[in-house]
């Protein structure tokens, strides 16, 4: 499955969910800007893609079974929902794998393995900031603590800092 498959389908899996599919779109743009400025491998970049498309695909159920969004149920039911999401398709066993392990991780900000997961992290988070009006401390805070690539660090500076 290649990542404009994956756009659709997850257009798709959003059940009309205007807010869903901006956001997703949004975390996708930053995730592949921010791969790019980093200049990932090409296998990298794809992986990194990928998971910022389906990052939010437990979404719809988590509302409907905890009448919430939070990160830690997220991580929860994304697991089986990314499996059937990509049954059929050609993408390799690898790839899956790791994209799943990204989604399940992408609110954990602690223990981040590899660059895929930053990436993920930062990109998110820059959407998050302006969907959920992020102060200027807790923004600052996250750019020390959080933030490690200087094309993620550089975004975060341009459109929440410098302005």
């Amino acid at each position: 499955m290649n990542v404009s498959e994956a756009l659709i389908k997850m257009v798709e899996c959003s059940r009309g969910n205007r807010h869903d599919v901006d956001h997703f779109l949004k975390v996708y743009a930053y995730a592949r800007t921010i791969a790019q400025g980093e200049k990932v491998p090409p296998e990298v970049q794809r992986t990194v893609e990928l998971a910022a498309v389906v990052h939010d695909i437990a979404c719809p159920l988590c509302r409907e079974k905890y009448g919430d969004t939070s990160g830690k149920h997220q991580e929860r039911e994304s697991a089986a929902l990314l499996r059937r999401f990509f049954q059929g398709t050609d993408l390799d066993r690898e790839t899956l794998e790791r994209v799943v392990y990204l989604v399940e991780r992408h609110h954990t900000l602690t223990g981040v393995e590899g660059l895929d997961h930053q990436i993920l992290i930062e990109a998110d988070y820059l959407v998050n900031a302006g969907e959920s009006g992020y102060g200027e401390e807790n923004i600052r805070h996250t750019l020390e603590t959080v933030f490690k690539t200087g094309t993620g660090r550089a975004l975060l500076r341009a459109v929440y800092l410098d302005a």
